[in-house]
């Protein structure tokens, strides 16, 4: 059934080091639309250049891209290794995005990774300038860093409801009603989870969040295999029966994602920012 919008544009500003936040902003920003749009009246429609920009010899490169993006309503900016190409007038395409939004008193979300990187792939001049810049962004207000795709995931999903919740400019094409509506749904989410999780899948998150490492293995071997923890077996090799039921819990934490897979064998998990919070959720209320 047809319905009426307003559509808030969503600049997603970057170097070429993060295609896949890039990829995921623009996943998190089409499942918001899925879930809020209709109740809230409003659609977030991604921004990039690579989307909203036409080959044209009419003037400089970047400003022919900022006439492009120029009128998005919110910002995310994300960065790794590289700050980008010098445009002339700013340090990068991505840098001039950045403060011409921020300059016309629109809202940004910058992002950080500290995902570890081979130190013979950075660029020691591109690094340094990225260095300065992080430097400019805490003169500025908040930022924030992430661990990994998964860690940046988590975050930026719930940044982008609070942020369209709080901000006055964004929430304002909604009723009340409607930003009640965000406010219900974004506090019920983590709860959510709360509630899905199987009382194996619980108990292996919470002795997970005991482990120094935090990490959960899944070990196969000639007569059976272990899904273990903090010390702990939690499956009986002798019983497909309990073999299943861990494995179940496992993939409903990794779907979750509560923890994430690490090496390609499917067999070592690490717990995620989200799953040490739900953790101590679900601590706190045995307790």
């Amino acid at each position: 059934m047809a319905y009426t919008a307003t559509v808030l544009s969503v600049m997603i500003a970057s170097p070429g080091d993060v295609t896949e936040e890039r990829n995921l902003i623009r996943d998190i920003i089409h499942e918001w639309n899925d879930i809020n749009s209709k109740a809230t009246e409003c659609v977030l429609l991604p921004v990039g250049w690579e989307t909203h920009s036409a080959p044209d010899l009419g003037g400089r490169a970047q400003e022919i891209i900022n006439k492009s993006v120029e009128h998005c309503d919110l910002l995310v900016g994300v960065f790794w290794t590289r700050l980008g190409t010098p445009t002339g007038d700013f340090e990068s395409g991505t840098v001039e995005e950045i403060k011409r939004h921020i300059s016309e008193g629109k809202p940004a979300m910058v992002y950080f990774s500290t995902a570890p990187v081979a130190p013979q792939s950075l660029d020691p001049t591109q690094y340094a300038a990225l260095e300065e810049f992080k430097r400019w962004c805490f003169g500025q207000g908040l930022v924030e860093s992430y661990d990994n795709i998964s860690d940046f995931s988590e975050k930026f999903r719930r940044h982008l409801q609070m942020k369209v919740r709080d901000n006055s400019e964004l929430a304002k094409c909604a009723s009340q009603e409607a930003v009640d509506f965000i406010q219900v749904y974004s506090s019920a989410q983590d709860v959510a989870v709360d509630e899905r999780l199987s009382d194996e899948a619980r108990r292996l998150l919470i002795e997970a969040a005991k482990d120094k490492s935090g990490t959960v293995m899944h070990v196969r071997y000639l007569n059976g295999q272990a899904i273990q923890t903090n010390g702990i077996n939690f499956a009986d090799s002798k019983d497909r029966r309990s073999i299943a039921r861990w494995e179940a819990a496992l993939e409903q934490l990794k779907s979750e994602e509560l923890i994430v897979e690490r090496g390609y064998k499917g067999e070592v998990f690490e717990m995620t920012a989200k799953g040490y919070e739900v953790a101590d959720k679900l601590s706190h209320t045995a307790s």
